[in-house]
């Protein structure tokens, strides 16, 4: 007695396969095309926000920048507001993404200090991290602004707690950890005030040189040794 079930022809494989005209066989794709496209219109807006602005920045230039009109950026964003936020929430991101990556890889407080340092060196020369530092949260209208400052409290808490780590190992000088994670995050998000692209330094020997001189100091390893001079008694 011969089986039940046969081998499926070839036209009944093909007539089990989706047409190639399907809308539903490209969904995912439009999808991805879509958050490419919107990813466009948030990194140039970060981009000329930096240049010139948050106010002196309308969604016509954004719309020019990109060769599209300015319909056409209402598929991707709401408002300028909107774009604002995405844009100083991606850099906040992009940097507390990078300070746990960096904690995770290991190593003692200093390590993982200086990694976190170079990683936030890294990010206020770019697009968003430039445009977290230039333009800020105080654009963002609440609850965003809110919910932006407590992220910010997260990097300052990682700051915090590696200063504090390090002393306790005994591999950073005693200090307020505080006070020390505030004069850190300063002078690195200054970096995305100052940087220019296309100025003498690179991003990276921007990085390098300003984390050795947080690192380091600025007096001599010999003076820093030196107990202090006497004063000399009047004759």
């Amino acid at each position: 007695m011969g089986s039940s079930s046969t081998a499926a022809t070839p036209a009944a494989r093909r007539a089990r396969k989706p047409a190639d005209d399907s809308p539903w066989a490209r969904e995912k794709e439009r999808a991805q095309q879509r958050e490419a496209k919107r990813n466009a219109v948030l990194s140039t807006a970060a981009q000329m926000f930096n240049e010139r602005g948050f106010h002196a920045t309308s969604l016509d230039d954004i719309a020019a920048r990109l060769h599209v009109t300015k319909p056409t950026l209402y598929y991707y964003v709401k408002n300028k507001d909107e774009i604002l936020l995405e844009c100083v929430r991606k850099g906040l991101h992009m940097t507390l993404d990078g300070i746990e990556a960096s904690r995770a890889a290991g190593g003692n407080a200093v390590d993982q200090l200086r990694a976190c340092m170079q990683v936030y060196a890294d990010i206020v020369t770019q697009p968003f991290g430039m445009c977290l530092i230039r333009v800020g949260d105080e654009e963002v209208p609440e609850p965003s602004r809110t919910e932006l400052r407590r992220m910010k409290s997260e990097i300052d808490q990682a700051f915090r707690r590696l200063v504090a780590q390090g002393v306790q190992e005994g591999s950073l000088s005693a200090c307020d950890p505080k006070m020390t994670a505030f004069v850190i995050a300063g002078a690195l998000s200054w970096i995305g005030r100052w940087y220019q692209p296309d100025g003498s330094y690179s991003a990276a020997q921007v990085a390098e040189q300003c984390i050795a001189t947080l690192m380091n100091g600025v007096l001599r390893q010999a003076a820093r040794a030196a107990p202090p001079r006497a004063r000399k008694k009047a004759s």
